[in-house]
């Protein structure tokens, strides 16, 4: 079975793949992508028994007619994150985090939609412009993790579940404040091209189905 995968998904999705291998004798081999590059290649005309992505892409290539069934998996929300041992931000409202923001020497956010969620809300907020200078928005399936790790960037931001896997070199502050956060759904759909639809369906069950793995790496059931 062939699995077209965000990468916010990726370290409860390994954990759970030998079980499932295990229990079915269906073989899952995943490719690992930023959301911009399986929207581009699925929208392209690629195929694959299944494509993992935020809710709102599953729902737009549903409506193209490229994935027909479509499983809600999991949800996440935006971390905050600075490097091991560094002194730590005052995250605990929408106007602490956004001095915070403007006192910070370089900022670091992803491609995927936590990233394009921030981006509006510097807009919303004016700032815009006074943070763009010392912004750093990483390549689409690119973590801000090591950016955070190695110091060049002094706050990053990207999913927990996608900050969570380089927590040796970085703290995580926290959550951003309920007033401002932002939740997304990953969710699942078969390719109406697959080979092997009912494995699919299967592997999509199994993960929506497995809370506490998902729970330890930073999601929660939908």
């Amino acid at each position: 079975m062939r699995v077209l995968s965000s990468l916010a998904i990726k370290e409860a999705y390994l954990e759970l793949v030998p079980a499932f291998q295990a229990k079915t004798g269906s073989k899952v081999d995943t490719e690992w992508l930023g959301m911009v590059d399986i929207m581009k290649r699925v929208k392209a005309g690629e195929s694959a028994d299944m494509v993992i992505a935020s809710q709102k892409a599953l729902a737009e290539l549903k409506s193209l007619g490229k994935v027909a069934a479509v499983v809600d998996l999991a949800k996440s929300g935006v971390a905050v994150a600075v490097k091991k041992g560094a002194k730590r931000p005052d995250i605990g409202s929408g106007e602490a985090l956004k001095r915070a923001l403007r006192a910070a020497k370089s900022i670091a956010y992803s491609s995927g939609p936590s990233g394009v969620y921030l981006v509006e809300l510097f807009q919303k907020w004016g700032i815009a412009g006074e943070l763009k200078p010392k912004s750093t928005q990483t390549p689409p399936g690119t973590a801000v993790g090591p950016l955070v790790a190695r110091g060049e960037a002094e706050i990053g931001f990207q999913q927990m579940s996608e900050l969570l896997p380089f927590s040796a070199g970085i703290d995580i502050v926290g959550p951003l404040p309920a007033e401002i956060q932002v939740i997304t759904v990953f969710s699942g759909g078969v390719h109406v091209a697959a080979r092997q639809a009912d494995a699919a369906r299967a592997w999509l069950a199994f993960i929506a189905a497995s809370a506490a793995v998902l729970r330890k790496h930073g999601m929660e059931s939908v």
